[in-house]
């Protein structure tokens, strides 16, 4: 199981659905890489769970004034079974440049964007457009 491409199926259903929140198991790269997504403006809001256990992340989805979602894909990249990384001089630019790379980094959990500005590399974990 995979429990990163669980939350992204989670998120993309959910968008599909149009549903304005889903909730997914907590973890605290999960709450990394949605930090990621709030700040370049692909999800509205999260929030945490803390008082019940298990530990919940509810995420607030965010659509267009026409009712599109947001969020057009998200695609897992590196996965258990085949782990993808990149040097700072080979990440790639999603929709040539609408959309973003989450990378895993040295420096934390990264768009495509802060890794270039912070020189650094490291591993995609997903595309979202």
């Amino acid at each position: 199981m995979d429990p990163i491409a669980d939350m992204l199926t989670i998120i993309r259903n959910g968008c599909r659905a149009k549903k304005m929140e889903v909730t997914v198991p907590y973890s605290r790269l999960k709450t990394e890489i949605l930090r990621v997504l709030l700040e370049d403006g692909f999800i509205n809001n999260f929030s945490l769970d803390s008082e019940n256990r298990p530990r919940k992340i509810t995420i607030m989805l965010k659509y267009a004034k026409d009712g599109q979602s947001v969020i057009r894909d998200l695609k897992r990249v590196s996965k258990c079974s085949r782990r993808v990384y990149v040097s700072k001089d080979e990440i790639p630019k999603v929709l040539a440049g609408l959309g973003i790379a989450i990378l895993t980094t040295p420096k934390g959990v990264l768009s495509d964007r802060e890794a270039l500005r912070k020189n650094v590399g490291g591993e995609i974990i997903a595309y979202v457009y």
